[in-house]
């Protein structure tokens, strides 16, 4: 990508690697549109973040509140040159059978729905100009699994097949990638892995590395399962 002020669209960005991502952006010159569930959180970067930043509080669930966020970005800033869905919760390590339904909807309608929904928006102005970098968020366990954690692996799994369909229908010039971060130091982790998390990278450590290799990304990727070197 263009080393010029590009557009960044992130997901998820109160916490964790979002907000990593959106600081080291910001840092090099991009502008962002963050959005996250935390009223106090969305406060706080709209607060330490100025304009031409944008910074609302949206639930990806709730498509018609997708609809609006994506309205007022495409509004301001005009269509993403980087759309990163990163937005993603775990469920608590529990054998399947011992998930309620409720637990279970969460996982699948955040990690899957709310994926689709932003994609559903912002999809149509990128396409129209043939542009743009759509990098889906996925794991090692979306290419892998591990017990206590089938709901997380199934939404994973369902981003890598998501991500490389929606490769096939992008019009050239276009680029729809399934990422595996890596292995970080964040709330998620923690959950489960407890203490042991401590042994891997914060977010920050990895956002210094991650945020160059995101911008490097391009059509000559399109499709392809990629990782972020070194985490």
């Amino acid at each position: 990508m263009r080393d010029a002020s590009l557009v960044i669209v992130i997901t998820g960005a109160t916490r964790g690697l979002g907000r990593a991502m959106t600081a080291k952006f910001i840092e090099l010159g991009h502008r962002v549109a963050g959005c996250g569930r935390s009223e106090p959180q969305i406060r706080q970067l709209q607060q330490r973040h100025g304009p031409p930043h944008l910074f609302e509080v949206v639930d990806v669930r709730d498509e018609r509140r997708v609809a609006q966020w994506a309205s007022i970005v495409l509004e301001k800033l005009g269509p993403p040159d980087m759309l990163l869905n990163n937005a993603a919760v775990i469920n608590r390590n529990a054998r399947l059978w011992e998930l309620s339904a409720q637990e279970f909807d969460e996982v699948i309608d955040i990690n899957i729905k709310g994926v689709a929904n932003v994609l559903r928006h912002f999809l149509p102005a990128m396409i129209a100009r043939k542009q743009g970098v759509i990098v889906n968020f996925s794991s090692a366990w979306g290419r892998s699994t591990s017990p206590e954690v089938a709901p997380y692996c199934c939404t994973k799994f369902a981003i890598e097949g998501l991500t490389k369909a929606l490769a096939q229908e992008l019009p050239a010039g276009m680029a729809a990638i399934p990422l595996n971060p890596g292995i970080i130091d964040t709330d998620m982790l923690r959950s489960c892995f407890g203490s042991s998390a401590a042994s891997y990278p914060s977010p920050e450590e990895w956002a210094e590395r991650a945020v160059p290799f995101l911008l490097k990304l391009g059509p000559k990727d399109n499709g392809r399962s990629l990782s972020v070197p070194g985490a």
